[in-house]
C-alpha cells in the first residue's frame, strides 16, 4: 500500500478532536527540527533518594540465566526468528539485523520507521533496544556474583548512549519503545546495587552514573510530549504511562518528578479500566496483547506498592478479572488460542526455564496476589520470574496455598465477546471450546484485530485440534501480514473470497464486523452457542452470517449450523484450521483428522467439494505462526459451494480418543 492510501484511509478514521491533535503533533515535531521542545540541557539530578528495592528472591534455574548471559556476552542474540544470531558486543544499535539495512541517523521523529526501504524491518532494530539483554546481564550478575557480567551491563549501555544520542535516530521514535526500556533499566538499576552500585564508585563511575540518569530524564520528557491518543490510544498508552511511572518512582531526582508520577498514575487507572472490560477481556481482542497489558499492571502494581503505594480496588478488581479470562482459555495442556495480533515482546525478562509460558507466569503472579488457588493450579509452577518479583518467600506463599478443587472456568465473557462450552474441564477427557463472538478491535483503527468473528478454537485432553494460526508479520511482508488476519485464516465462513471486515493498513481496519450474541447455555449434557455477524451486510446483494454450536458432552459431537441469509448467488467457503500435530484425510466426502492423542472425523452438508491446503502458496492456505516471524504448514479443509439465496450449511464434529502418535 502507498503512503498515500496510507495517509487517506488514516485520515477517514478520524474525528475532528484527532485531526487537531495530529496537526498540533506535525508542528511539534516541525518545531523540534530547530530544537524547540527539545531538552537543552538536563537539570542536575538530586541523589538524596532513588526508590525502594522492588526485586529479590534468587532463581531456580541458575544455570540457565548463566547460559543466557554469556551468549550476549559471546554476542550471540535471539531477536524474534533470529537465533543465535552473531550481533557482536556491543551490537550495532542502528542496523537491521534481519536485512543489514542502517537507519539514517537523523532527528528521529522525522524518520518514516514504517518504510522498509529506510530502515528494515523495524521490530528487528527496537527489538534489542528495549535492553532485556540488559537484565540479562544484571540478573546474572546478581546471582552469581561474577564481575564480567556487570561490567558487560555497564558497556552495553555506554554504546547505546554514544550510538543513540538524544534525540537522533529510530530509538527516539516511538514513547511505547522508550518506556519498556525504562522498564527495563529500572530492574538492570536495582539489580546491579542501585545507587550503591560499585559501577558509579570513583570518578568514571560518577560520570557513568550522570550519563545515565541524563538519559533516564530525557526520556521521560519525551514520552511526556509524546503520548499516543485518540484512535492510538491502545496498549502503546498504557506502556507509554508505565515507563513514565516506574520511571518517575524509581528516580524522583528532578521537580518534574512528581508531577510525572502523578499524571502517569492517573493514566494507568484510568486506562485499566478503559481497556478493559469488566469481565476481563483487554478490547484489543488480542489474547497476546491481553498478557502484555497485564503483564503492565502487574509491574506497575509490584513497583508502585513498593514504594509505598500500590494502585486501587477497581485497579485491581480488573486484573483479576483479566487472569479469570486467560485461565478460562487455557486448555488442560496449557494452550492458549492465539487470538488476534501477537508479536512474542516481554516487558522485562525474569525466567530462562525451558517451556516457559507468559501465561502460567501471570496466572502464578495473580495466585500470590489474590490468593487464587485456581490461578495456582492453571499455572501449575512457580516460576523464575516470580521468584525474583515476590523475593524469598515466594515458595512459602505458593505452598500455602491450598489445592484446588475440580476446575469450573467462566464460561461466558458478554462484554468481550467470549464463550465456551466443553466438560470435564482441567481433566485428561477435557474438551473445551472457545468461540469468538467479539468485536474486531479496540478504537476506529481496530489496530490488533483479525476478521475472525463466529470462529472457534476445540481442543481435546489438552490437545489442540482446530486452532487459530497467529500472527507473523507486522509492518513487513504484506501478503502475509494481511493472510494471518484473514477471514480465510480462521475456522469460519467466507463469502465472495473477501474478508468479514475490510483491510485499511498493516495496522488498520476500515469496515467492521460486527458481531452479536444470540444464545449462549453452557451446562448440561447438550450446551449451545448461538451469534450472528454483519460483514457481509456490506456486499452489493448483502449477505448475513448466523452460527449455531451445539455441543453434545455425552456423545462428543459438535454441531455447527451455518446459516447464509442472502438473495443473490455466492461463492461460499468453510475454513477449517488443524494444529500441527493432526494429519487431515479426504474419506467418503468428510474428513478425518488424527491428532497426537485425539482424533475427529468430519462432515459437511456442503456436498464432496472439500479441498485441502498444507503450507500453500497459491492459494494461501495451510499455514500457522508459533512465534513472530516463523511459519509452518499445517492442513486447512476448505468447503466450497456456490449458493443462490438463503442456505444453511451443517457441519458434523465427532471427538474421539486414538490419534496417530502417542506421547
Amino acid at each position: 500500500m502507498s503512503t498515500v492510501a496510507w495517509k487517506i484511509n488514516r485520515l477517514r478514521l478520524m474525528g475532528v478532536p484527532e485531526i487537531l491533535w495530529r496537526v498540533q503533533q506535525m508542528a511539534q515535531k516541525k518545531a523540534s527540527k530547530v530544537g524547540f521542545g527539545l531538552v537543552a540541557k538536563v537539570p542536575a539530578p538530586s541523589l538524596a533518594r532513588f526508590g525502594a528495592p522492588f526485586v529479590a528472591g534468587a532463581p531456580q534455574d541458575v544455570a540457565a540465566l548463566r547460559e543466557a548471559a554469556d551468549a550476549v556476552l559471546a554476542g550471540r542474540w535471539n531477536v524474534f526468528a533470529m537465533k543465535g544470531m552473531n550481533l557482536g558486543f556491543p551490537p550495532q544499535w542502528n542496523r537491521d539485523p534481519k536485512t543489514g539495512t542502517a537507519a539514517p541517523m537523523k532527528l528521529g521523529k522525522a524518520i518514516d520507521y514504517r518504510r522498509e526501504s529506510v530502515v528494515g524491518d523495524i521490530k528487528y532494530l527496537w527489538e534489542p533496544s528495549r535492553h532485556l539483554e540488559l537484565v540479562t546481564l544484571a540478573l546474572a550478575w546478581r546471582a552469581t556474583g561474577e564481575q564480567r557480567y556487570a561490567a558487560g551491563a555497564r558497556l552495553l549501555l555506554e554504546s547505546w548512549f554514544d550510538q543513540c544520542p538524544y534525540p537522533m535516530g529510530v530509538h527516539w521514535t516511538s514513547s511505547l519503545e522508550l518506556a519498556v526500556r525504562l522498564l527495563n533499566w529500572a530492574f538492570a538499576w536495582q539489580l546491579l546495587g542501585g545507587a550503591d552500585s560499585a559501577l558509579f564508585k570513583g570518578e568514571e563511575g560518577t560520570r557513568f552514573q550522570r550519563r545515565w540518569l541524563d538519559n533516564i530524564y530525557r526520556h521521560c520528557h519525551f514520552i511526556r510530549g509524546y503520548f499516543s491518543r485518540h484512535s492510538s490510544a491502545n496498549n502503546h498508552l498504557f506502556g507509554e504511562y508505565m515507563g513514565l511511572f516506574v520511571a518517575s518512582v524509581q528516580w524522583p531526582c528532578w521537580p518534574e518528578s512528581a508531577r510525572w508520577e502523578a499524571l502517569a498514575r492517573r493514566g494507568l487507572e484510568v486506562e485499566a479500566l478503559k481497556q478493559n472490560t469488566e469481565d476481563g477481556v483487554n478490547r484489543e481482542q488480542a489474547i497476546y496483547y491481553q498478557h502484555e497489558v497485564m503483564d503492565m499492571m502487574l509491574l506497575c502494581h509490584h513497583i508502585g506498592l513498593a514504594n509505598g503505594a500500590g494502585f486501587s480496588a477497581p485497579y485491581l478488581e480488573r486484573l483479576e478479572r483479566l487472569a479469570e479470562f486467560v485461565a478460562a482459555l487455557m486448555d488442560v495442556g496449557g494452550n492458549v488460542p492465539m487470538t488476534g495480533d501477537a508479536d512474542d515482546a516481554q516487558m522485562v525478562r525474569l525466567s530462562y526455564e525451558g517451556g516457559w509460558s507468559p501465561y502460567r507466569s501471570l496466572l502464578a503472579s495473580c495466585a500470590l496476589l489474590f490468593q487464587r488457588s485456581d490461578f495456582k493450579r492453571k499455572a501449575g509452577a512457580l516460576d523464575d520470574k516470580n521468584r525474583w518479583l515476590f523475593g524469598a518467600d515466594a515458595a512459602a506463599r505458593w505452598q500455602a496455598l491450598p489445592t484446588a478443587g475440580a476446575e469450573q472456568p467462566v464460561t461466558a465473557f458478554p462484554q468481550g465477546g467470549y464463550f465456551l462450552l466443553g466438560k470435564d474441564f482441567g481433566t485428561p477427557d477435557e474438551v473445551r471450546v472457545v468461540i469468538d463472538c467479539a468485536p474486531l478491535g479496540y478504537l476506529s483503527i481496530a489496530a490488533h484485530g483479525h476478521a475472525d468473528a463466529l470462529s472457534f478454537t476445540l481442543s481435546a485432553g489438552g490437545e489442540e485440534l482446530l486452532i487459530d494460526p497467529g500472527t507473523y508479520a507486522y509492518h513487513t511482508q504484506k501478503m502475509w501480514r494481511d493472510y494471518f488476519r484473514s477471514t480465510a485464516a480462521h475456522n469460519t465462513v467466507q463469502v465472495d473470497r473477501q474478508d468479514q471486515s475490510e483491510i485499511g493498513g498493516n495496522f488498520m481496519w476500515l469496515k467492521k464486523a460486527n458481531a452479536r450474541l444470540l444464545s449462549h447455555q453452557a451446562d448440561g449434557a447438550v450446551q449451545h452457542f448461538e451469534g450472528e455477524h454483519d460483514g457481509y451486510r456490506r456486499l452489493a446483494d448483502p449477505v448475513g452470517h448466523r452460527r449455531r454450536i451445539e455441543f453434545d458432552a455425552t456423545a462428543g459431537m459438535l454441531v455447527v449450523t451455518d446459516v447464509l441469509e442472502c438473495r443473490g448467488e455466492h461463492d461460499i467457503a468453510l475454513h477449517w484450521q488443524f494444529a500441527e500435530g493432526c494429519t487431515v484425510t479426504v474419506a467418503g466426502g468428510g474428513l478425518r483428522v488424527n491428532g497426537r492423542r485425539q482424533s475427529l472425523a468430519m462432515t459437511c452438508s456442503s456436498g464432496n467439494d472439500v479441498e485441502l491446503l498444507r503450507g500453500s502458496d497459491v492459494p494461501l492456505g495451510g499455514w500457522i505462526s508459533r512465534q513472530f516471524d516463523e511459519k509452518s504448514p499445517i492442513s486447512t479443509a476448505v468447503w466450497h459451494a456456490r449458493i443462490a439465496g438463503t442456505t444453511t450449511f451443517v457441519t458434523h464434529i465427532r471427538i474421539g480418543h486414538g490419534g496417530t502418535r502417542q506421547e
